[in-house]
């Protein structure tokens, strides 16, 4: 039995005068409304529907303009229709053998068609004369009668309005465009009395030229033209996209403001002698970066920034001037990476960045002290733990690397002043928020997170919009640029492994990346030692080879990677264990089998493992032979510019890669999109910051605020936060 209906704007929940706010839609009861009764309302919560608000802002996908419908008189065969018909007769067929068949006759006042349904015999059930219908497909004769196959259908209803919403339905939920259509109607005829709120301070939509709330919400879903759909648009778009920001910049300028931080003194003598002994000058991305980091690092609350780079931008250096910036001070610095693997080649690239460098100490006899670089890992014996603790607690530990190692009880420090977190979305927010407050009391160490995954920026300040963000866009000099193959035809195999014996030959060194067996790693183990053993007993028989995947133990898998390093290898054959981290400038091939199994971002930073030195280098892609088109391979062959790939992953993919499972208010995304709406996203971004700044809590934008707690709740602000 249905709940009890109000004759009046629904108040369920809410204050009883005044404009409605989202939040007092969210709390009105979908079974509200009239036809929802408690099956109906089971039903439509499959679709994520269960207040007046999911309805209103589940929108519509697609309009039918009636004034401009194609008729079914003038549909000729080839053409790619969309028509408003109605149902005349349904026949069902169960041939002997094949699959049933449904028959649907429908026309309008010009002719009649055929819709003709293959292996959907619930159409039966759910077309029944009378219906008026929406088909879309590409006409087609057969016998002399035009037909539609397989057509996707719309059930409008019938809708007299000029132009007709479609809405996303469910077919297995049993729930129907013509009845959301119908419930939106109905909510929207019931709000309008009362009204709905428009928190958005009227100088920024008249500076936008945004329509307001009420007319954009009737709008979307039932426009008097095609033209206020757009209208409608851009205002929710823009809506969805302050919030986010809000939440993002509220955050970000509370702990501005409620963490006290270091004011390190930058720009001293240790950096100076840093970047004197590096072999090449910095680039113009990296100066602009480190004055940036400089600017935080002088200032009196925490940094919190990104620092993101195209593989071998040199985000090292950049990560190792800020940790000496602390330890000129008196304080220590910390680099926590997600692998042992990558936390020791982290360690071996700053030692041997660091070799003999030696720190200003006036307390010394000689003014100047070693530099005292250390790596934590499960790996650490007890021994050689116990003395790098005790040299942490005591300040005798300069920079320590590290895995999770370092947020594990009993690692203390005696003054934390910069952390440092490698590709950080491979950490746990929880893991990740550990190790800052690893600081001394009350001061925050300030933190750098760095990814090797570009991102564009859109993305970047939705996805880390509580970050600054520093952008490394420019190769070192000495880096170059891997030249990228897709070889096809019957030869495509031979000719990626006659260039790795050539190299080999050469007395280089290559990689062979194994197929990507999604979700399972046991397969992929199987995988790399078929590929090894098929490898090693066919085209590369007489080259030496080694192995590395996932259930390698961790003493093999370092004796592996020491072999290889030392060229006592001259193919390592691995799974993606190698996509971050390993640096060998000696290997310049690398072959990816099962290219097209991998995605845009993966396959470039498998690419990143060669090039690393002046040698010429290749990547070479061998797809499986079935496939002859592939936007993601082609991109990889046309450039090595990350950023322009990241665009172009975003293009074919969608943000949905980009939040990933990510907490649900990372994503308050129904209508924008960071690729159509990237101008917007800059906007909200803009606008967020302005209104924030002149008012930091809120306090003279009440419903705003109230809007961004209840759309976007304080834990996932939090969350947001601290990843």
């Amino acid at each position: 039995m249905s709940p009890a209906r109000p004759t009046s704007a629904p108040t369920s929940g809410t204050a009883t005068s005044g404009p409605l706010t989202l939040p007092d839609l969210a709390a009105i009861d979908i079974g509200r409304l009239q036809g929802v009764g408690e099956r109906k309302r089971e039903k439509v919560a499959a679709l994520g529907i269960t207040s007046v608000l999911d309805l209103l802002t589940h929108y519509p996908h697609r309009w039918i303009d009636r004034t401009r419908m194609v008729q079914v008189g003038d549909v000729r065969p080839g053409d790619d229709a969309v028509l408003l018909v109605t149902v005349r007769s349904v026949t069902k067929r169960q041939p002997r053998r094949g699959r049933p068949m449904v028959n649907v006759e429908a026309g309008d006042g010009t002719g009649r068609l055929l819709l003709v349904f293959f292996n959907q015999p619930w159409r039966e059930r759910q077309l029944q004369p009378g219906m008026e219908i929406a088909v879309s497909g590409k006409a087609d004769t057969y016998r002399g009668r035009l037909q539609l196959t397989n057509p996707l259908v719309d059930l409008i209803g019938n809708r007299v309005g000029r132009i007709v919403p479609v809405y996303p339905q469910s077919e297995k939920a049993g729930v129907y465009t013509r009845e959301l259509a119908d419930w939106a109607e109905e909510a929207l005829t019931r709000c309008r009395r009362r009204g709905l709120a428009d928190p958005v301070p009227p100088d920024v939509l008249a500076r936008h030229g945004l329509v307001d709330r009420q007319r954009a919400v009737e709008q979307i879903h039932f426009p008097d033209a095609m033209a206020d759909v757009t209208a409608a648009r851009r205002r929710l778009v823009f809506d969805e996209l302050l919030r986010v920001q809000l939440a993002l910049v509220l955050r970000k300028r509370a702990l501005e403001q409620e963490s006290r931080g270091l004011r390190h003194a930058v720009g001293g003598e240790l950096v100076r002698r840093f970047h004197e002994r590096l072999p090449f000058p910095l680039t113009s991305a990296q100066q602009r970066a480190i004055a940036e980091i400089d600017a935080d690092l002088a200032g009196p609350h925490p940094m919190h920034r990104l620092l993101q780079g195209d593989v071998g931008a040199g985000k090292t250096v950049v990560a190792v001037t800020a940790l000496l910036t602390a330890v000129e001070g008196g304080h220590q610095g910390a680099l926590m990476a997600p692998t042992e693997v990558l936390a020791e080649q982290h360690a071996a690239g700053v030692r041997h960045l660091l070799a003999d460098l030696s720190v200003p100490d006036p307390g010394s006899l000689l003014g100047d002290r070693p530099l005292r670089v250390e790596l934590l890992t499960h790996r650490t014996t007890a021994a050689e733990r116990r003395r790098l603790l005790a040299g942490l607690q005591d300040g005798e530990v300069d920079i320590v690397i590290g895995t999770h190692a370092l947020i594990e009880e009993g690692v203390r420090f005696r003054s934390l002043g910069v952390v440092v977190i490698d590709e950080q979305h491979r950490f746990g927010v929880e893991q990740r928020a550990a190790l800052r407050e690893k600081g001394a009391g009350e001061v925050l160490p300030d933190v750098l997170v760095m990814t090797a995954t570009p991102i564009p920026r859109t993305a970047a300040i939705t996805v880390y919009g509580d970050l600054d963000v520093s952008v490394l866009d420019e190769l070192p000099p000495g880096r170059t640029p891997v030249t990228t193959v897709w070889p096809t035809g019957p030869d495509a195999e031979e000719v990626a492994w006659a260039k790795v014996r050539e190299e080999v030959a050469a007395g280089r060194q290559a990689y062979v990346v194994c197929p990507l067996v999604e979700e399972s790693e046991k397969l992929e183990v199987a995988s790399a030692e078929e590929t090894y053993e098929r490898l090693a007993a066919g085209p590369l028989r007489d080259l030496r080879l080694g192995i590395l995947h996932g259930r390698v133990p961790p003493a093999e898998k370092q004796a592996t990677m020491d072999r290889f390093r030392d060229r006592d290898l001259d193919v390592l054959v691995a799974t993606t264990v190698i996509e971050v981290g390993v640096d060998v400038p000696n290997a310049t091939v690398m072959v990816v089998l099962d290219a097209d199994r991998f995605g845009i971002a993966q396959l470039h930073q498998l690419r990143g493992r060669v090039g690393r030195g002046a040698a010429a280098s290749w990547c070479y892609l061998l797809a499986r032979p079935d496939v002859v088109e592939s936007p993601r391979l082609e991109a990889l062959v046309r450039t090595t510019d990350g950023f322009e790939l990241a665009e172009v992953d975003l293009e074919l993919r969608g943000e949905g890669t980009l939040f990933g499972v990510q907490q649900k208010g990372r994503n308050d995304l129904k209508l924008a999109s960071l690729r159509r709406d990237r101008e917007w996203v800059e906007v909200a971004r803009a606008e967020a910051f302005a209104i924030v700044d002149a008012d930091p809590h809120l306090a003279g934008h009440p419903q705003l605020a109230e809007e961004v707690r209840a759309l976007l709740s304080e834990e996932d602000a939090d969350r947001l936060l601290r990843s």
